[in-house]
């Protein structure tokens, strides 16, 4: 992975990681001992651990969430299933280790990042990963940004630029950061995946990566193909 700076290494200890994401909202959602909240920290692009903002002398705050994220893996890592496995459902928590790409959309959407793996790195009958969560829990620089599916009429209405009106359009809709919950439909994952497929030959940010993330839904396999596992990100971090 690549190194933190040397302050930074030595202000942190454990060992040094390259973190792409970070939600604290879901890591404050593990409740660490004595039971309280961990401390508000500030996000911003191209920052140190995590986004996190780790102006020497690192504050307590930094400290805590640094050993709590290390709880967290430590304590999911042992019993969380893989997210291949059967039997999994929406709700439950996963492992991941994948080559995604993350890409953002335009116009209204472009707070929501999507992580999506290739159908030819998977291959056939093999379940694809689709990741959803908020473009401003990524650290670094900003993640490519590419077209949606192909528009088309939606209840009598009437499409123009690049604002979705299609099934995938109504996944996207419900992915979006803001949205508390909408349908997701397994034609509308389908088209999107689809429409990012299309958009590849463009895209140059897939990188390994693993982590651990909440299954939001499942797309059964269908002709062939392994289906798809749509969840939302803890954590994504290079892999070694």
């Amino acid at each position: 992975m690549a190194e933190l700076n040397s302050a930074e290494a030595k202000h942190l200890g454990a060992p040094v990681r390259e973190v792409v994401y970070l939600s604290t909202g879901k890591l404050n959602e593990f409740v660490p001992e004595p039971r309280r909240a961990l401390p508000a920290v500030k996000f911003h692009a191209g920052g140190s651990f995590a986004g996190v903002d780790v102006a020497s002398p690192v504050s307590d705050s930094v400290r805590e969430m640094r050993r709590h994220l290390a709880r967290v893996e430590k304590r999911m890592g042992r019993d969380t299933p893989w997210y291949t496995e059967p039997g999994l459902a929406p709700g439950c928590w996963v492992r991941f280790e994948a080559a995604l790409d993350w890409v953002t959309l335009p116009g209204r959407y472009q707070d929501l990042v999507l992580f999506v793996d290739s159908v030819d790195s998977s291959g056939p009958g093999f379940r694809r990963l689709l990741l959803h969560g908020s473009a401003r829990h990524l650290r670094g620089g900003p993640p490519v940004q590419v077209e949606g599916p192909a528009l088309t009429g939606f209840e009598g209405g009437h499409s123009a630029g690049t604002i979705f009106v299609t099934q995938a359009g109504r996944v996207v809709s419900a992915l979006a950061p803001e949205a508390t919950s909408g349908p997701l439909s397994r034609n509308g994952i389908r088209d999107l995946l689809a429409a990012l497929d299309s958009q590849r030959p463009t895209v140059s940010t897939a990188a390994r990566v693993n982590g651990l993330a909440r299954v939001s839904a499942l797309l059964p396999a269908a002709g062939g193909d392994g289906g798809c596992l749509v969840a939302s990100p803890l954590i994504v971090e290079y892999v070694k």
